[in-house]
């Protein structure tokens, strides 16, 4: 099974705020150089689509809302959904928030059947529907991972679309050669000359053709998909590479006292999380995020491997040390990488721990980041409860006042510095107002280890 979420990021701001339902929406980066995450379908009839850069999308669509996005919104719902796929089946791979192959012959025992598989995607889609309070999902069913995606891709939207076996060839035959995972415009441009438009057309071809247009390797992977050839198991785990926690601070803090204690902290949980995962580290890594959002990474690789708290500790204090934090830290993350599954001579005392190349790495000021309240970002007023950012500018903020139970609520404009309007209060959780940050492979980066910026949601 392959399941997509509808327009998804789209898709939860429509339900979450109902003057939008109906309307089109177009989540992406806001600033000049921004790029279209997803539109909704409201959107997408206008010829918007992901990807796009953001200016030809308010050319296209210059009536649409324009938002940035809330990535813990969308986390939540994300979780909802491969939790009702993972009681389906133990074999579900997640390849992104919105998307997920599930093996289902690995799952409890049950009919396979044209009708039993189809009636099992309706209950998912509707119990998906409640559990996320309206949102939708288009699912394939296949005998393989190719077959189950371009599946999903025929239900959209908000469909079911099975390929029984024996069918495969013909189902793709007429379909686009885009269609096959990996043929993109450069690709294409070579398979047109040899006449390529369609499946079919790819189907026609030799594999020596092939192989002597794009080489070996990719010759014959193309060739093989082309004729619904692909093998490929639903990997439900990925090894972990880097475990790490960061905090957005609301005032930016200068006391080293301070910062140090909450290195610590940030230490304690990424080695609660090393032991829990029965995993050492190789590698620790600090990233200070300074007032104007530059950045910087230091990382020391130890002599052997800890899972020691006061190791990972006494490290990413000393890490902190060797930076001037006098002028104010806005986001503080301290990280491991190097992750494996033994600990490793020398046992640690708190003097070898200081041994080992200290690695820094900076990143130039986030000069594109636009000022002030976040266009579809949740806020909070004193008086008028809670809202979200229509749109800010000249010392204003733009707020329409409703939730996903309310309907389309008021609009009131407020100074940017109103002490009655807040972004509201994080839920409370594993990590709190703090991210917790567990990065999975296969991919390995070169470098020292980088602190994603996210959060719990």
């Amino acid at each position: 099974m392959h399941l997509d979420l509808d327009a998804f990021f789209a898709a939860v701001e429509q339900r979450d705020k109902p003057s939008l339902r109906g309307k089109p929406v177009i989540v992406g980066g806001i600033g000049l150089r921004g790029v279209v995450s997803t539109a909704s379908y409201e959107a997408r009839r206008y010829g918007v689509g992901s990807a796009m850069a953001m200016s030809e999308a308010r050319r296209r669509c210059p009536h649409a809302a324009f938002l940035a996005g809330r990535f813990g919104a969308y986390r939540q719902a994300s979780g909802i959904v491969m939790g009702l796929l993972r009681e389906l089946s133990p074999l579900v791979e997640p390849l992104s928030l919105d998307e997920a192959f599930v093996d289902l012959a690995a799952g409890p025992e049950r009919q396979l059947g044209d009708s039993a598989l189809r009636e099992l995607a309706a209950d998912l889609r509707a119990r998906l529907t409640t559990a996320t309070d309206g949102l939708t999902a288009s699912v394939g069913l296949g005998s393989s991972k190719f077959i189950a995606k371009v599946a999903s891709e025929l239900a959209k939207p908000d469909g079911v679309r099975l390929v029984t076996p024996g069918t495969e060839v013909a189902t793709i035959a007429p379909l686009p050669a885009r269609a096959i995972p990996g043929v993109g415009p450069a690709t294409m441009d070579r398979l047109a000359r040899l006449g390529v438009q369609t499946v079919a057309d790819l189907q026609r071809l030799s594999a020596a053709e092939l192989v002597r247009e794009l080489g070996k390797s990719a010759g014959e992977h193309l060739r093989a998909l082309a004729w619904a050839e692909d093998d490929r198991p639903v990997e439900a785990e990925r090894e972990t590479k880097s475990i790490s926690v960061e905090d957005t601070f609301e005032h930016d803090i200068s006391d080293a006292t301070v910062l140090g204690g909450i290195a610590d902290r940030h230490a304690a949980q990424v080695a609660g999380r090393l032991a829990k995962a029965e995993l050492f580290a190789r590698t620790v890594t600090v990233k200070v995020r300074w007032p104007d959002f530059s950045s910087v990474s230091r990382s020391r690789t130890l002599d052997g491997a800890t899972d020691r708290v006061e190791v990972v500790s006494r490290v990413a204090r000393d890490l902190l040390d060797g930076l001037d934090t006098s002028h104010g830290v806005r986001l503080l993350g301290v990280g491991v990488s190097g992750l494996v599954q033994v600990a490793q001579e020398p046992l640690f005392d708190l003097e070898a721990s200081r041994t080992g190349r200290v690695v820094e790495e900076a990143e130039a000021p986030l000069t594109r980041r636009p000022a002030g309240w976040l266009p579809g970002s949740d806020v909070v007023h004193t008086h008028y409860g809670p809202g979200w950012v229509w749109g800010s500018g000249l010392g204003r903020v733009t707020v329409r006042f409703e939730t996903a139970a309310t309907g389309p609520g008021p609009v009131r404009t407020f100074a940017v510095d109103d002490p009655d309007l807040t972004p509201p209060v994080q839920p409370s959780g594993p990590c709190g107002g703090r991210s917790a940050t567990v990065t999975k492979g296969p991919r390995v980066t070169k470098g020292p280890p980088q602190l994603a910026n996210t959060s719990c949601g």
